[in-house]
């Protein structure tokens, strides 16, 4: 299995300590796009923020298909509303799942038909994630992703 990891993070953009939106960060690459602002005209929004789903799809989609393609442990951050608006990354992410390789993701915590079937599924194991339990989750996923 390629050692290099691929997928997609999201980055605030917060300038003057007020979070104005989202950007997408590419794995490895470190490529970045908008994912989200304050105000974006767009059909889809979470709150305030406007989504880009072209960004999405074309970085973070894109980031993921060549994981499978290269056959790299898949980094995804995060499944949330934002991403949910995209039926293609919802596809690529469940060819992501059903795929051989190891599939590290952030998910939304709250209810939501397509991740709570994520979370339901027999192949995933959720670790809650706060401050107090960082070091041992951050453990755990180490040797998770070493074995």
């Amino acid at each position: 299995m390629n050692k290099i990891a691929r997928g997609f993070f999201t980055e605030e953009i917060r300038p003057n300590d007020r979070r104005l939106g989202f950007c997408i960060v590419t794995v490895p690459e470190g490529r970045k796009g908008l994912l989200s602002q304050k105000g974006l005209p767009s059909p889809y929004k979470v709150g305030p923020y406007g989504i880009d789903l072209e960004a999405l799809e074309k970085m973070g989609c894109l980031s993921i298909q060549q994981g499978l393609s290269a056959k790299s442990t898949i980094i995804v951050d995060e499944i949330g509303k934002m991403e949910l608006f995209s039926e293609k990354f919802r596809r690529i992410l469940i060819d992501a799942l059903d795929s051989p390789q190891k599939v590290l993701a952030t998910i939304m915590q709250r209810p939501h038909t397509f991740s709570d079937s994520i979370k339901k599924r027999p192949d995933t194991k959720l670790l809650l994630l706060n401050r107090e339990n960082l070091d041992d989750v951050f453990r755990k996923v180490m040797i998770w992703l070493d074995k």
